[in-house]
């Protein structure tokens, strides 16, 4: 049994296999088999229903871990578009971002890092709910998002019937754009324009087709109006017209677009970026505020990292 952190596994697969581009599903197979003793208990864990299984939990932690893999090498290039993603090993180039990086062992996991989410179904037979924790995945795995589900059951309805309707999303985010700034320029910008964070908005459908794209757009549209940035997600658009209708909308009214890939979150695609506005709308934000509990505590959570500029993990991503 070897003594690598899976990244480390990745980097041998790769240096082994030199200049040759691999799809994460074919790592995922190929250190299976490289360190088979390492993926026996693994592979013995009940929840796994057959080897297909086992397989795609694998690949689902190899696409989650993207910057520990390329901590392990400044030889190891990424391609990340098109999608789906690929990895190489190139022993005569470095990576151009590798000047800037300190490499060493990876043997524990970093503190911020997420148990990859894997559902055993397909993307047929999940609800738009069970499509939220795979794009918090992919929000906090690819984008560095902080992110909270907005359940509307706990809305007030303060104003009557529909009075709240299309008033919040289904997924609220913070970026926090200061995370690795130097504190002498956390401090200019704090007592500046405030503009270390950005506010993400996300609402989740699980198929654009015709009969749904307007309306789901639209709400989108509503939902995300207070927010810097704001996003449509789903797993499938139905016809080349509907993602048409999609790109003409996006670009009149700026919501962005998200294919979500509910078999491996972190190869989901930003099909349209948002059109990101330079600030938040503070008025939507108190009414939203007042009307939902869930929200409440998202403002609670960025106004607590305003002031202090501490995250904690356990408050995020649920």
């Amino acid at each position: 049994m070897s003594n690598f952190s899976q990244p480390q596994k990745v980097c041998e697969f790769l240096k082994a296999n030199p200049l040759q581009k691999f799809k994460v599903q074919d790592i995922a197979t190929g250190i299976i088999h490289m360190f088979p003793e390492d993926y026996v208990q693994k592979r013995n864990n009940p929840r796994f229903n057959n080897e297909n299984e086992f397989i795609a939990q694998v690949f689902a932690e190899i696409g989650a871990s993207k910057d520990n893999i390329l901590k392990t090498s400044p030889f190891i290039h990424v391609q990340d578009r098109p999608r789906p993603r690929i990895f190489w090993f190139d022993a005569s180039v470095k990576r151009e971002d590798s000047n800037n990086q300190h490499f060493e062992d990876i043997i524990a996991p970093e503190k911020d890092e997420i148990e990859p989410f894997v559902l055993n179904t397909t993307s047929e037979d999940l609800s738009e709910h069970d499509l939220y924790p795979i794009l918090i995945e992919f929000l906090q795995a690819e984008l560095g998002l902080y992110c909270l589900r907005i359940d509307e059951k706990r809305s007030s309805n303060s104003r009557g019937q529909n009075g709240n309707q299309w008033l919040h999303p289904d997924i609220v985010a913070m970026q926090p754009l200061d995370k690795h700034w130097h504190e002498f320029i956390k401090t200019c910008v704090k007592h500046g324009s405030g503009q270390n964070v950005r506010l993400w908005s996300f609402e989740v459908k699980k198929e654009l087709n015709g009969s749904n794209i307007r309306s789901s757009f639209f709400q989108a549209v509503s939902n995300s109006s207070w927010a810097h940035e704001g996003y449509l997600v789903a797993t499938s658009i139905s016809t080349s017209e509907v993602e048409e209708e999609l790109r003409m909308l996006s670009a009149l009214h700026g919501i962005g677009v998200i294919l979500l890939n509910t078999g491996n979150p972190t190869e989901s695609e930003i099909l349209l970026p948002a059109r990101r506005k330079q600030d938040a709308d503070w008025q939507t934000i108190n009414r939203i505020l007042k009307e939902n509990s869930d929200f409440q505590k998202f403002i609670d959570l960025v106004a607590s990292y305003y002031q202090s500029g501490r995250l904690y993990m356990e408050n995020w991503n649920k």
